[in-house]
């Protein structure tokens, strides 16, 4: 039976991975109603992503995968994007609350389905999956035991798609105004908490994987200020502060639509992401 929601752990998840120094346990903080919903209003820059998958694996235009699975899908905007290029999807989350909010928005599409699991963790599923995306959750596993429940998971040739974008410190025709906002005000009042930021190569994979191709690029998109601030509420950086109460959510609102006021002039402005992917193969050997 998938679980449901459960109201006691809706403060936090805690996620926990080995690092080459030693155990380092790592507080996710997403396992909220109030960020389930901020994330199915990102900007859904994941179908960006996913519409260079067959382009930089040389597949045809008409090819179509059969059946995808979505790791950390968060609230289903990266299980949209798969959908797009997938006859069936399935995505799973360690947030109780994401997998609410995706139920409730796809609960009624029968080429959904969704279910509670940590990426380690994926139910084996009658039929493999041909491709398996993993969209900025990559950070918070621990890979040796993801990429073996990997290995059952996915079918012989099978793709294996880790993505991830995040905002930077550029703005398009910034003359210096949003770096320093970014650089000297927001990541000291907001500073990364503890990940791992390691970019796999072929040594770290095991045998009967391929990195095939990976790839850097840039995405922009254009925000008012009152849309920018509602997404950086829902950045980590912020979270983690949000969660363990050192500032409300209505507080960091404020902060931020006070700074970057000026900034934005009652306009819109084009932010500039960065973003990687990293496309694995499941050999046939393997």
């Amino acid at each position: 039976m998938i679980p449901e929601y459960n109201e006691r752990r809706k403060r936090k998840v805690i996620m926990e991975h080995r690092t080459g120094n030693g155990g380092l346990t790592v507080f996710g903080p997403f396992d909220s109603k109030r960020i389930a919903l901020g994330y199915a209003k990102r900007p859904w820059l994941h179908k960006e992503v996913i519409e260079r998958v067959k382009r930089d694996c040389g597949l045809e235009p008409e090819h179509t995968f059969k059946n995808g699975l979505d790791v950390g899908c968060g609230a289903g905007l990266s299980t949209k994007a798969l959908r797009l290029i997938c006859d069936r999807v399935t995505g799973t989350d360690v947030a109780d609350a994401m997998i609410e909010v995706c139920r409730e928005l796809y609960g009624n599409d029968p080429s959904y389905r969704f279910y509670t699991a940590k990426a380690e963790e994926t139910m084996i599923p009658e039929e493999e999956y041909d491709i398996v995306t993993a969209a900025g959750c990559i950070n918070w596993v621990d890979e040796k035991r993801f990429l073996a429940n990997m290995d059952e998971a996915l079918c012989d040739s099978g793709l294996l798609v880790i993505y991830d974008f995040g905002i930077s410190d550029r703005m398009i025709g910034d003359t210096g105004s949003y770096l320093k906002w970014y650089r000297e005000d927001y990541l000291s009042r907001f500073p990364k908490p503890p990940r791992k930021e390691h970019k796999w190569t072929q040594d770290d994979l095991p045998a009967g994987f391929v990195m095939e191709k990976q790839t850097e690029y840039e995405i922009s998109y254009a925000f008012d200020l009152n849309r920018f601030a509602d997404f950086m509420l829902i950045q980590s950086n912020v979270n983690v502060q949000i969660e363990n109460g050192s500032i409300t959510a209505d507080k960091a609102g404020r902060w931020m639509r006070e700074g970057l006021s000026d900034i934005f002039d009652e306009g819109e402005r084009e932010l500039v992401f960065t973003a990687y992917s990293w496309y694995i193969r499941k050999s046939k050997e393997g």
